[in-house]
């Protein structure tokens, strides 16, 4: 997912920023498959949240984590991060536990890799009597109870959210998500995927939509992970229009990635407050944080993680609507946009369905459907009916890509879980409201020990 750069060269040209993005075109032969998925670490005792320190905290299960192989990533002293064969562990501000995992050629090795995750994960779990879930937001504990992760960037981060919207702090410390990073060959075919994705971001919000509690109780959302976005930061956070319009393309992109506001600049063990600055002013040698110096290729790296939109362009694209959930539904995701965007007729379809879309019907549509889910119409239709469409274009794909497994299974087996949601037209937060009110007796609790992987 594009060529190896120094990241302590500097830069002082918009140019080098626009060829830095080019360099991510690879031809079909090279495409990968990135998946990126989060989960919710509780004491088994008491359901609390992990800690970083302590014999039950997240160090614990860093470090235990290194029997497998792992390699610890240190900053000021303590272990924040893992790496492993292309993989990597890193750790959300409120201590969620994250892979992000290798770049692989088929959806069959994803699940492998999760497989593999996740077994050492609750091998290791087991022993320090705590457990992880899977799901979109923190169901019973209130943000305040959450304990913070000692990385420094997030300590910049939890300064300035509250002065852009009101649920940063929630989406930092009590959300989760699974998300695929896909390729493209061309800046034709970077523009194609991006507007396809950014306009079908709301199926897979639907589709996956699993988090309907907050502190305990029913928030009124079926995905209230995606609801926390819409409150998080306009500047970095909503669906950019631009993408839908002439002039698109790798500059376009730099040009609007200069004008969201900065965190921070990273230095040596240091990062910097450079909260609300601009990169552009960076870029000229002129920012206020760091006067007279450049920017390197790794402050723009780092700049462009710091944009939050549905669909998120660096030398790859990032698919980011969903919720986390259960293991199978975390190989389900990659399967889903590998069919529409990895195959040429699958994309080509899918880029007619949504040619016609508004961009404000697409806004409404990402607002309305964290709370109806299916029940959402969308032109006159449910959107039950459009997500059956959509699914049936990955459906087609993952057939044509014909990648099989030793048994002789193609990829579309992974489809499994988000067909049956559509047939149902009713969500996993459909069915955990169900539980909630029923067999659980109005508590959250079991959901920790029905959902645990």
């Amino acid at each position: 997912m594009g060529k190896d750069i120094d990241t302590n060269q500097q830069i002082g040209d918009k140019r080098i920023l626009v060829e830095y993005l080019e360099q991510g075109c690879r031809p079909k032969s090279q495409w990968r498959i990135g998946t990126e998925h989060e989960k919710i670490g509780y004491r088994l005792d008491d359901l609390s949240p992990l800690p970083y320190e302590g014999e039950f905290g997240i160090r614990a299960m860093l470090e235990g984590l290194q029997g497998y192989g792992w390699l610890p990533v240190y900053e000021s002293g303590k272990v924040i991060a893992l790496s492993n064969d292309g993989q990597s562990i890193t750790l959300e501000p409120g201590g969620q536990f994250e892979l992000s995992g290798a770049m692989l050629e088929t959806i069959h090795e994803t699940c492998a890799e999760v497989n593999t995750h996740l077994d050492q994960v609750r091998e290791v779990a087991e022993k320090l009597g705590v457990g992880f879930i899977g799901i979109g937001m923190q169901p019973k504990w209130a943000r305040n109870a959450i304990p913070v992760m000692p990385k420094k960037r997030y300590h910049i981060m939890r300064s300035y959210m509250p002065t852009k919207g009101n649920k940063g702090l929630d989406m930092m410390l009590r959300t989760c998500t699974v998300q695929v990073n896909l390729d493209f060959d061309s800046e034709v075919d970077m523009v194609k995927k991006f507007r396809v994705a950014l306009a079908l971001q709301p199926i897979a919000t639907a589709l996956f939509a699993n988090s309907p509690f907050v502190d305990g109780q029913p928030s009124g959302f079926l995905s209230a992970r995606s609801e926390a976005w819409f409150d998080t930061d306009s500047d970095r956070c909503e669906i950019p229009q631009f993408v839908f319009e002439d002039g698109m393309g790798f500059e376009r992109y730099v040009e609007f990635a200069l004008d969201v506001p900065m965190y921070f600049v990273h230095r040596g063990d240091d990062y910097i407050d450079a909260s609300g600055q601009s990169f552009r002013d960076f870029l000229a040698g002129k920012l206020p944080a760091l006067p007279g110096e450049q920017p390197t290729f790794g402050d723009w790296s780092d700049h462009l993680t710091t944009i939050f939109t549905e669909v998120r362009l660096k030398r790859f694209l990032e698919m980011r609507g969903a919720d986390a959930g259960p293991w199978n539904w975390l190989c389900a995701l990659p399967a889903f946009w590998v069919g529409l965007l990895y195959d040429s007729s699958s994309l080509e379809a899918a880029a007619e369905l949504v040619r016609g879309w508004k961009y404000e019907e697409i806004v409404d549509l990402r607002h309305n459907v964290a709370r109806s889910g299916f029940k959402t119409e969308f032109r006159g239709l449910s959107l039950q009916h459009v997500a059956d469409q959509v699914i049936g274009l990955a459906m087609e794909g993952l057939k044509r890509r014909a990648c099989l497994d030793n048994a002789g299974s193609d990829e579309t087996g992974f489809l499994a879980p988000l067909r049956g949601v559509v047939q149902s037209g009713r969500t996993l937060s459909e069915e955990l409201l169900d539980a909630f009110y029923g067999r659980w007796n109005k508590t959250v609790d079991p959901l920790f020990s029905e959902f645990s992987y």
